[in-house]
C-alpha cells in the first residue's frame, strides 16, 4: 500500500476521541443503550475492540489482495470468504472473523497468509501475562474468572491456561540456569532448601560488592542431601562463580549444605550458620518451661565477641548435658560456624545481615506465596519450572542489604588473595 497515513500514538487517545465524535454515527446506538443501562462500558470496549481488529484485518489483507470488489476476478491472489479465528490480547485471546487469501491457481500452498493476523499470532504478551496472574496466586482453575466475563473471549480454560504457563516457565527457567555471573563480584552466598511435597529444591542466592542481590541458580532433588548442593555449585561455577575468589557462605545449618561446599570452593572460605535456626533447633530439645531462658541466654551470647560468646554457650551446653543432652548436643554442633561473622571484625548493621539466613527466606516466602495454590506437583520439572519463575519474580523486589555501605569491611576481611584449592587439597 502506497499511501502514507497520519498515525496516532497510543498516549493520544484524546485525538481519537475527537475523531470518533466528529464521526459518531456508528456509536449513537451504544451510547443510547449504555445511557438507558442495558449495555456496559466493558462491552462497547469489546465491541469496538473487536470491529476495529477486525478492520485491521481487511486493511491488512486488501494491501496483498486489493480491494474486494463482488462479481470482478481480481489478480493473482483473490479473497475466499472468512473464517474463525483468534489473536492474541495481553491476558486473554479474542475470537474474531478474519478473512481468507487464495492463489488463483489453487492446489497446495494457495492459502495466503494475512500479514496482520500472522503478527498477532505471534506476540508474547499472552504467556508473560498468564505469568504475572498465576505468580500473584490466581490459580489455573480460577483464572478466567479474573478476565472479562464474554461470551466471545475463547483460550482461558484451564488447559489453555497450562499450556501458556509451561511454555513461559520453562521460559524462565532456561533464563535462570543460563545466567553468567563472570561479571559479577561476589561476596556472599546463601544456601537453603524449600520443600514442594515430596520434592526438595536447594537455591542459592548472592550478594555482591555493591550489596545487590541476585538468584544464582535451583537445584531438585528428592532430599536435601550432599549430592544435590555439590551439583548446585558446581553448576554456579561453570557459570562464572570463580571458586578461587573467597568468599562468606551462609547456610541454615544443614550438614549437608555444610558438606557441599568444601570440595567445590576448598576450605578457606569462612561459613556462617544461621543463628535464628541454631536457636529453633536447641529449642526444639527442651521442655517448655526451659525454652525462654534459653533463647535469651543464646541471643545475648550471640552479641558478645566471638571467643567469650562461645566461652558462655559451652557453659551452658555443660549444664544441660546431664538432664537435657540432645539440647547440649544441638548446641554444640557447629558452635564455632555461628560466630564467623563475629570474628570478621564487621559494623553492626552487615553483622544483623549476614548471621541469619534471612536474605534468602524472604524470597523463599514469596516463592511460597506465589505457589501456595498448586495442590499436585506431578514431577520434578514441574516444581523447577514453577520455582524458578516464582524466584525471579521475587528478585524483581530485591533491595540492596542493610549495611551495604559497609561491604567494604567484608571485602577487606575476606581479602583479595585467590584460593589454590590443589594445595589445599594436597
Amino acid at each position: 500500500m502506497g499511501q502514507s497515513y497520519h498515525t496516532i500514538e497510543k498516549k493520544d487517545s484524546g485525538k481519537l476521541a475527537a475523531y470518533l465524535v466528529q464521526h459518531g454515527q456508528m456509536l449513537l446506538p451504544m451510547v443510547e443503550l449504555i445511557e438507558q443501562s442495558q449495555m456496559a462500558v466493558d462491552e462497547l470496549i469489546d465491541v469496538l475492540g473487536r470491529a476495529s481488529i477486525e478492520a485491521v484485518l481487511r486493511l491488512s489483507a486488501q494491501s496483498v489482495a486489493g480491494v474486494a470488489h463482488q462479481g470482478r476476478a481480481g489478480g493473482e491472489i483473490g479473497w475466499h470468504g472468512t473464517e474463525q479465528g483468534s489473536v492474541k490480547l495481553s491476558d486473554r485471546k479474542l475470537r474474531v472473523r478474519r478473512p481468507r487469501l487464495r492463489r488463483r491457481v489453487g492446489g497446495k500452498g494457495a492459502e495466503v497468509a494475512v500479514p496482520a493476523y500472522e503478527a498477532m499470532q505471534c506476540d508474547g504478551a499472552l504467556a508473560r501475562r498468564l505469568v504475572d496472574i498465576l505468580m500473584r496466586g490466581v490459580s489455573q482453575r480460577n483464572y478466567a474468572h479474573v478476565l472479562p466475563e464474554m461470551a466471545e473471549t475463547v483460550g482461558v480454560s484451564k488447559s489453555a491456561v497450562s499450556r501458556e504457563f509451561v511454555q513461559a516457565s520453562a521460559e524462565e527457567l532456561r533464563a535462570l540456569c543460563e545466567r553468567r555471573f563472570d561479571e559479577v563480584d561476589l561476596l556472599v552466598s546463601y544456601i537453603d532448601g524449600l520443600r514442594f511435597a515430596g520434592h526438595h529444591v536447594v537455591a542459592a542466592v548472592g550478594v555482591d560488592g555493591a550489596g545487590y542481590k541476585h538468584v544464582l541458580g535451583i537445584r531438585e532433588g528428592a532430599t536435601e542431601n550432599e549430592v544435590v548442593v555439590t551439583g548446585l555449585l558446581e553448576d554456579l561455577v561453570s557459570r562464572g562463580v570463580s571458586p578461587k575468589r573467597r568468599r562468606l557462605f551462609v547456610i541454615d545449618g544443614s550438614k549437608a549444605l555444610r558438606a557441599g561446599i568444601d570440595p567445590v570452593f576448598g576450605t578457606s572460605n569462612p561459613v556462617q550458620r544461621c543463628r535464628n535456626h541454631k536457636v529453633r533447633n536447641v529449642l526444639g530439645h527442651l521442655p517448655e518451661e526451659h525454652r525462654k531462658e534459653m533463647e535469651l541466654v543464646m541471643k545475648a551470647a550471640y552479641r558478645l565477641d566471638a571467643q567469650e560468646g562461645i566461652e558462655r554457650l559451652r557453659t551452658k551446653a555443660k549444664w544441660l548435658e546431664k538432664d537435657y543432652p540432645s539440647a547440649a548436643a544441638s548446641l554444640l554442633e557447629g558452635l564455632e560456624e555461628t560466630f564467623t561473622v563475629s570474628r570478621l571484625g564487621l559494623s553492626s548493621a552487615l553483622r544483623r545481615c549476614l548471621c541469619t539466613t534471612n536474605i534468602i527466606e524472604n524470597p523463599q516466602r514469596g516463592v511460597r506465596m506465589r505457589t501456595r495454590r498448586v495442590t499436585r506437583w506431578r514431577d520434578g520439572q514441574m516444581v523447577m519450572r514453577w520455582a524458578a519463575t516464582a524466584f525471579l519474580h521475587a528478585e524483581k523486589s530485591f533491595r540492596r542489604i542493610m549495611g551495604y555501605e559497609d561491604l567494604w569491611m567484608l571485602r577487606a576481611a575476606l581479602g583479595d588473595n585467590v584460593i589454590d584449592n590443589r594445595k589445599e587439597a594436597a
